[in-house]
């Protein structure tokens, strides 16, 4: 059986909404506080690989620490090296289930990952 995972705020309500959501569908994922424990540059690219087209939105623009220092989220690297910097800028949720991922954003989102 495929491993879930979710990158997760406990303190961000669209997060919540996405691990219980899951939970309803009877799955139990590993839950990964990414800012208690940060995922590696490796892990990193390995999100946004497994999110395909919405690799870009492994970002939050609307984060201030996003404002205050703008990168180009079209670039790996550059996205790689500043959410290791500053782990908050990852967007939240993030749902992985095999090599495929989705953000939590809106939570009904995870049903991409359910219909495989």
């Amino acid at each position: 059986m495929t491993p879930w995972k979710i990158y997760h705020n406990p303190q961000c309500s669209k997060s919540r909404q996405t691990l219980a959501l899951l939970q309803e569908n009877g799955i139990q994922p590993t839950v990964i506080e990414y800012l208690k424990t940060p995922p590696s540059t490796s892990e990193l690219k390995s999100l946004i690989e497994a999110l395909g087209e919405d690799r870009s939105s492994i970002v939050r623009i609307k984060e201030s620490a996003f404002k205050e220092k703008p990168f180009d989220t079209s670039d790996t690297e550059a996205v790689v090296q500043n959410i290791s910097e500053t782990p908050k800028l990852l967007e939240r949720p993030i749902v992985v289930h095999g090599k495929k991922a989705v953000i939590g954003r809106p939570p009904e989102n995870i049903h991409r990952l359910l219909q495989k």
